[in-house]
């Protein structure tokens, strides 16, 4: 499945969670009389969300800038930490009127996307964290729930699973994303996906708890169409995006793991690259990769061995490789081990990047989809020097090259460009021949 389709059912079905918690408790009240609908519901709604997200993104930031300056003595302290986070920011929200749920998904969506101390030890904790919580959740669930009676609803269930799969979910599906210029393909299978999981039944139990009328009724409803909707939908899954053209090959399984402990001060990051079919640095040695500056290979991993990675070591399909990188260089990174179908337009433009002058023009337009226009075999710091006088070689002069420009930053005593900066020019700054015809 791709990632951008895989990213999307994630946030779509943890961002629910919070809304669909509001509308279970707000149905209720109005059911029970405790509420009515008007203007009183609405004010409610603001103030939930607006609270919930301010609290959450707020708290979420402070927990940034405090776990990456604590020092504590002891790694396990800091999944610790976090969970103190989590239930302060869920308490404050609720304390003031606002809502939990929803300040705890953002407070974590914020911790998620940035740098802290003892990162993967953290998720590494919060995974099992959350898997215990299931198991857990789930037994309970079952423990209130008898088949006996599931017979006397199935033509209600029934009636209402019918409805959401095949009316109420392709339309929201559709009404909520199709701006977003997703395939008719990438909407099908998004509205396939269906009702599943444990928070659906958990919502069931709040009329329980109220004690409202024929709350076990609507319990036993709800349990069944959840599962319906996972027998008829979730087994299918995998057949239906394969039948849609969306399903990709997994990625292998690294056989080692590198754990970090600490990255708080340090500007760098460790990535594991999975060498696929199609990629180019599949069968390239590692001399011959036009990695930026500043960029090292640390471990090659090829099924159960470790290699020590030299210049002349061969890069091969299912090899994890990881590499030690400055944040910076990442977009340059990724490219150098992405499909050879990816171009320079995936690289973000006027952001520059560190390389060597020895790299040569054919290892920077075969790794990053670029077109120099520049003879192949010569290195960037030849190809420089043809286009310049011997007096303009120095810091800070620009030469562009096609869809780039390169700005020198080292030269050595004898006049050799040792280091430049690669920008990717955006199109309107491209020679007329080198834009997209779409746009000239």
């Amino acid at each position: 499945m791709p990632e951008r389709l895989s990213a999307t059912l994630e946030v779509e079905s943890a961002s629910n969670d919070p809304m669909a918690i509001f509308l279970t408790i707000s149905c209720l009240d109005l059911l029970l009389g405790q509420a009515e609908v008007g203007p009183g519901l609405l004010v409610r709604f603001v103030t939930q969300m607006g609270l919930g997200a301010l609290v959450g993104v707020l708290m979420g930031m402070s927990a940034v800038r405090v776990i990456n300056r604590i020092n504590l003595t002891t790694a396990g302290l800091y999944p610790v930490l976090v969970t103190a986070f989590g239930l302060l920011t869920f308490g404050l929200a609720a304390w003031l009127g606002g809502s939990g749920f929803l300040a705890i998904y953002l407070a974590g969506v914020v911790l998620g996307n940035s740098p802290i101390a003892f990162q993967r030890g953290v998720f590494l904790f919060h995974d099992a964290g959350a898997w215990l919580s299931q198991i857990v959740l789930f037994v309970i669930l079952g423990l209130l729930s008898f088949p006996s009676r599931l017979p006397e609803i199935a033509p209600q269930g029934l009636a209402i699973g019918a409805v959401l799969i095949f009316v109420a979910r392709p339309v929201a599906v559709a009404l909520s994303i199709f701006a977003f210029r997703y395939t008719w393909r990438e909407l099908l299978f998004l509205s396939w996906v269906g009702l599943k999981g444990a928070v659906p039944i958990t919502l069931a139990t709040f009329p329980l708890m109220a004690e409202a009328p024929n709350a076990l009724k609507m319990f036993d409803v709800v349990f069944f169409v959840v599962v319906t909707s996972a027998l008829l939908q979730g087994w299918s899954l995998p057949y239906v995006a394969r039948w849609l053209g969306l399903q990709l090959p997994p990625l292998p399984e690294p056989p080692v793991t590198l754990e970090i402990s600490s990255m708080r001060h340090i500007d760098s990051d460790i990535v594991d690259y999975a060498v696929s079919e199609g990629s180019r640095a599949a069968g390239r040695l590692v001399r011959e990769l036009a990695l930026p500056e500043g960029v090292v290979i640390a471990m090659i991993a090829r099924q159960e061995q470790v290699i020590p990675p030299q210049g002349r070591t061969r890069i091969e399909v299912g090899d994890h490789v990881i590499v030690v990188l400055r944040s910076g260089t990442r977009p340059l990174v990724d490219q150098v081990f992405a499909r050879e179908r990816s171009h320079s337009h995936d690289l973000p433009s006027m952001l520059e990047f560190p390389l060597r002058g020895s790299i040569t023009v054919c290892e920077l337009e075969d790794f990053y989809g670029i077109s120099m226009q520049a003879p192949r075999q010569c290195t960037l710091d030849q190809a420089i020097r043809q286009r310049v006088e011997r007096d303009e070689v120095a810091h800070g002069t620009m030469v562009q090259f096609g869809d780039i420009a390169l700005r020198i930053h080292e030269v050595s005593p004898s006049g050799l460009v040792e280091q430049v900066g690669m920008v990717i020019l955006p199109q309107e700054s491209r020679p007329v021949d080198q834009q997209d015809p779409a746009k000239t």
